[in-house]
């Protein structure tokens, strides 16, 4: 069990960081314009359009916190008194599915308002991975 966790968060921690800052989408426009934003991006956008509660939001939900869990998962596994670090890592994991459902929201509302064409882009399966591999760990770190 102990090579699994050391497998996986290497994996998770990799996959979180370049899911951040690889394009999630590619929104097609008009034919010939094209948006190929990163996740890191779209939070500073929201805030530069004046939408700073909406960007701290999505920076919350889907940096901070798995950022957080990641972190917490790391502490608990290479720090012998585990108690502190998985009671935070229960808290946090409540929240830790928000984030997906945040992402999958924003490619649903491009393809259906047709306005723009959306297609998936590398940084979402990064982040897939991230979130799918955190939530492995955390269940095999809580067990051991």
């Amino acid at each position: 069990m102990r090579f699994f966790l050391a497998l996986l968060l290497p994996v998770s921690t990799f996959s979180f960081a370049l899911g951040l800052t690889q394009p999630l989408m590619r929104f097609e426009r008009l034919y010939f314009l094209e948006d190929r934003p990163t996740l890191i991006e779209m939070v500073t956008s929201l805030y530069h359009e004046g939408d700073a509660v909406l960007a701290a939001i999505v920076a919350l939900f889907s940096i901070g916190f798995p950022a957080l869990k990641i972190l917490l998962i790391h502490v608990a596994v290479l720090s012998g008194a585990k108690t502190r670090s998985l009671a935070l890592l229960s808290m946090v994991s409540k929240w830790s599915m928000l984030d997906v459902m945040l992402v999958a929201l924003v490619l649903f509302a491009a393809k259906t308002s047709g306005l723009a064409a959306a297609a998936i882009l590398p940084g979402l399966w990064f982040y897939a991975a991230a979130t799918l591999s955190t939530a492995i760990a955390a269940t095999l770190c809580s067990k051991s």
